[in-house]
């Protein structure tokens, strides 16, 4: 008799709509089960290019973040002092009349005085316009104090960059090398990226201080010390170019690498690139001696060699100064080894793996393609090394510089957009770096008037930064100043401290969405909920006149603002996931995509987008409004998605575009365009022929594609640059010349670290402490798989993986301090004192402690119960971290950050740790503590956090509500 057929999985829903998960910044293709109108379900979209059906565990609880007791109900306005988190609930129509009113005031005055600011949002193309519009310079995004000098470094080198905008060709690398990679960022990709390479027999190598989530199934774990993979990758360059495995056709055809270079010491133009009248760079033409344009030589550019310009000054090739200084001894695997805390050995063998997998392993496609000088080619070449990096490399004050010298390294190899390499996403490439420049000079900021461009861009020299005639910042973050001149993110870590200090100048409001800035994203948190609180001793008023704040969770920010402005969940709101901004193409076709509300929201919240562009209305800024004074969108922000146009043709989506939807990247608006994406599972997707998807820098037929995507403005080819001569025109301004001179201050700064050639030097705040034994031990944090930043407390299971976190440490260094599993300990820097609970490992480089990015949380926050242990036990490394370096000659501190880009240096964390007072220790809580938080008005029932019917499943250790 047969079995009884039993349904292993039932029918929980009656429909299914398709949207993009936000649960990180990796954007996947979701379907979220409905029942009776309520979320059920969500799993991964088989056919969308991000994720192809494959869903993490973050993705999947995003049942848990929509309905989260942490979710903001109403609009809030401040009642008693900051912090104290008192509040009363107003309308919508009051809220919005007050924010209106008070941006009115600023933007007929003075518009400089708002600082609008968002966090980890995904629409930053709408709220740059935003800030263009409303005539104010200071915006920016996250990218300051996360990943700049990533993105920086590679527009400027070779017009991409990792992740977004780049990434391996998972298909026939043949050895992949990873440094400071967190887990979260491009998190699905990546695992079906490394599950093809597992499966091919690929090797992967993980350069990282801690051996968790990649590193922990890479093939070689190379545990390094924190802050000198630069100096590595140098002694990877050093044994290449000594055993001469370069690919000089490869440079000599798409890089700048034969580009003379003028040697005129103590000259304005000392190091610039010689060019002609007409501006073009010159080559030595390598068999007559004939100076020319590049563009003329084709392949018979001299790589070196020394010449005679015609005025008579000598000039060389850019390719033969990057050879004289990495054949160095400066950079020999001897001499960096212990340094690096990478045995000079294992650096040799890495680079004769990578020169061998390049080289002896190069791959050929029956790809033919022509390049940009109508060349034929009937196979397409690849060397199959492919690099990814990320955080773990940036977040260093010499970041921008070893991101240089990772595709440096590209560079030389031959490996970038080719086979087996790193290969760009659509977008890019673009002309290193990008033609946007940032606006807000002396002149440019007017009451009642938009800004004549975007408020961030790419600076190519003094001329292009944002001071005035004293070289005093025109930016509250003090972007595109002398001090961080390349800030093409701006420095959002920077806004309050400066507006507290009223340096460079004071500030009416702050306006700041989906930042926490007074928590996991304050660069020391003391600090930062001083400056949020900080009054004038004359008048008794708030040094910030006001904050305006708009999220959709009671984050440790709420307690800090005046006007709460409610967001909803990203299940019940329209959003664009656009070109215009942060891509979620892949090598092979560019790709967008929205979200569509699945659910209609039960509480009085709104979509911060459609809140922007009511505003815009209410101020009659231009672009959001018509001309009799209507608004211009009024359907909110799906009317914007359709209808704006940032240029002829060209809006924010690129799919379904012109009369009948059939055009794609270029076309009028139409109509039906969202319906469309919605009936092709809310994304679009243009697909690149096998001729166009590689060498794309000098693909004609992939140049073609990108014009007529709006891509590019001409077909010509793109040129990469092994020499960054941005760097070189600051270098000599600091030396005394150009129309532009720094600060007397500035000019140390700038001659040392502007070099146009990448190099390694220490990290800033541990060349300021001098003596490395008082604070012996790196600390640095990794995001867990199970968490995006401080979003994933709130969530009933995945505060199951991640309750709270502990400090790792080395379990010889743990032996050696008489320290075991469990114990407590503090742990100090010259700017704070923390007291932790430790965990012992093996995985660790033994000078650096570690623990989990943004685990901790304050009392109260997030609707968590005050005895929390994310609160109680958690905690964070920011306590710790110094917003400010030491004072240098005349008293002056700089920022703790990158000197070129201004990137928050996080990870220069310095420390020494020590067995907790006994008096800490029977406590058993992480120090320090801050005042319980109370909830909002209208907060919901936390019961939710618990899992189970009635917490049924819920472990008291875990919390209690």
């Amino acid at each position: 008799m047969a079995e009884p057929r039993v349904e292993t999985s039932l029918k929980s829903w009656d429909e299914v709509k398709s949207t993009t998960c936000y649960m990180c910044a990796c954007r996947c293709g979701i379907q979220v089960h409905l029942k009776d109108g309520q979320v059920r379900h969500i799993e991964g979209n088989r056919d969308h290019p991000v994720n192809k059906g494959v869903l993490c565990g973050k993705g999947s609880a995003g049942i848990q973040q929509h309905l989260s007791p942490a979710r903001l109900t109403q609009p809030l306005r401040r009642v008693g002092p900051r912090g104290a988190g008192q509040f009363e609930p107003i309308s919508w129509d009051e809220a919005l009349a007050t924010a209106s009113g008070w941006l009115a005031e600023i933007r007929a005055s003075d518009p400089r005085k708002l600082a609008f600011f968002t966090g980890r949002d995904q629409s930053q193309a709408l709220t740059g316009w935003w800030a263009q519009q409303f005539g104010t310079p200071n915006f920016a995004a996250h990218g300051g104090f996360c990943s700049v000098n990533m993105a920086a470094a590679g527009l400027y080198t070779f017009g991409g960059s990792f992740w977004e905008f780049g990434e391996p060709d998972w298909e026939h690398t043949r050895l992949f090398l990873l440094f400071g990679v967190a887990e979260d960022h491009s998190s699905n990709p990546i695992k079906i990226g490394l599950g093809k390479l597992k499966a091919r027999g690929a090797k992967v190598v993980s350069i990282n201080p801690v051996r968790s989530g990649y590193s922990a199934i890479a093939d070689e774990w190379v545990g390094i010390r924190p802050g000198t993979d630069g100096l590595l990758v140098g002694a990877l360059i050093h044994e290449l170019l000594r055993a001469g495995k370069v690919d000089l056709d490869y440079l000599q055809r798409h890089s700048d690498a034969a580009w003379l270079l003028i040697q005129d010491p103590g000259g304005a133009e000392d190091g610039l690139i010689a060019r002609n009248e007409a501006g073009e760079p010159l080559v030595r033409h390598r068999s007559t001696g004939a100076l020319l344009p590049a563009k003329e030589a084709g392949d018979e550019a001299a790589l070196h060699g020394a010449c005679t310009l015609a005025d008579g000054r000598k000039a060389i090739p850019s390719f033969q100064l990057l050879v004289e200084r990495f054949l160095d001894e400066a950079y020999s695997p001897e001499r960096v080894a212990e340094a690096c805390s990478v045995p000079a050995e294992t650096i040799r063998r890495l680079a004769a793996e990578i020169a061998r997998a390049a080289f002896e392993e190069a791959i050929e496609l029956d790809i033919p393609w022509t390049d940009s000088q109508g060349r034929r080619h009937e196979k397409t070449r690849g060397r199959p090394v492919a690099l990814h990096a990320m955080r773990g490399i940036s977040a260093h004050s010499n970041g921008f510089q070893t991101c240089r010298l990772l595709h440096l390294l590209q560079l030389l190899i031959g490996s970038i957009d080719v086979p087996g390499g790193f290969l760009y996403k659509p977008p890019y490439p673009k002309p290193p770096p990008p033609g946007i420049k940032p606006a807000g000079k002396p002149g440019q900021v007017e009451p009642g008037k938009p800004l004549p461009g975007p408020p961030l861009g790419f600076v190519t020299g003094p001329e292009d930064l944002l001071v005035d005639v004293d070289g005093q910042p025109q930016r509250i973050d003090k972007a595109f100043s002398w001090e961080a001149p390349l800030a093409a993110h701006g420095l959002m870590q920077r806004v309050i401290a400066n507006a507290a200090q009223r340096d460079p100048y004071g500030i009416d409001l702050l306006f700041l969405y989906m930042a926490n800035m007074s928590w996991n994203s304050a660069v020391n948190v003391p600090d930062t909920i001083a400056h949020l609180t900080a009054t004038d001793p004359d008048s008794g008023d708030y040094v910030i006149p006001r904050i305006i704040y708009s999220d959709a969770y009671a984050s440790e920010m709420v307690a800090y603002t005046d006007l709460i402005l409610p967001d909803t969940t990203y299940l019940e709101r329209w959003d664009c996931i656009s070109l215009l901004d942060r891509p979620i193409s892949d090598a092979e076709g560019a790709a967008d995509a929205i979200r569509q509300p699945v659910v209609a929201p039960d509480r009085d919240v709104r979509p911060f987008q459609d809140v922007l562009l009511d505003l815009g209305a209410r101020l009659g800024l231009p672009g959001m409004t018509r001309e009799d004074g209507t608004p211009r969108f009024p359907g909110g922000y799906s009317d914007y998605i359709v209808n704006h146009e940032r240029a002829p043709g060209v809006g924010p989506l690129a799919g379904f575009r012109g009369e009948d939807g059939e055009a794609k990247g270029k076309g009028t608006p139409h109509p039906r365009q969202l319906e469309r994406y919605i009936e092709q599972g809310c994304f679009w997707r243009s697909e690149l022929a096998p001729e166009e998807r590689y060498y794309r820098f000098a693909n004609q037929a992939y140049l073609d594609w990108a014009v007529s995507h709006g891509f590019l403005p001409k077909a010509e080819p793109i040129t990469l640059r092994l020499y960054c001569e941005p760097l070189q025109r600051f270098r000599l301004a600091g030396q005394g010349h150009g129309p532009l001179l720094p600060p007397e201050r500035e000019r140390a700064r700038l001659t040392r670290y502007f070099d146009p050639l990448p190099f390694w030097y220490q990290p800033l705040e541990e060349e300021a402490i001098g003596d490395a034994a008082a604070y012996p031990l790196h600390a640095v944090t990794q995001r867990p798989m199970a968490m995006y930043h401080s979003w994933g407390s709130q969530n009933a299971w995945l505060r199951q993986i991640h309750g709270w976190n502990r400090l790792y440490m080395a379990r010889a260094r743990a032996e050696d301090q008489e320290l075991a599993d469990g114990d407590w300990v503090a742990l100090e820097s010259p700017h704070g004192r923390i007291v932790v609970q430790i965990a012992v490992m093996e995985g660790v480089n033994p000078d650096t402690v570690w623990t989990w990015n943004a685990i901790g949380k304050r009392s109260g926050a997030w609707n968590l119960a005050p005895d929390a242990p994310e609160a109680r036990k958690g905690f964070l490394l920011n306590h710790l971290i110094g917003e400010l370096l030491p004072e240098r000659e005349g008293g002056y501190r700089y920022a703790a950050s990158d000197p070129i880009t201004g990137q928050a240096a996080w990870y220069d964390l310095r420390v020494r740790l020590s067995r907790a007072s006994p008096e800490e220790a029977a406590a058993a809580q992480s120090q320090p503590q801050f005042a319980t938080l109370p909830q909002p008005p209208g907060s919901a029932d936390r019961s939710r956090l618990r899992q189970g019917p009635a917490g049924a499943n819920h472990k008291p250790d875990r919390g209690t509500a």
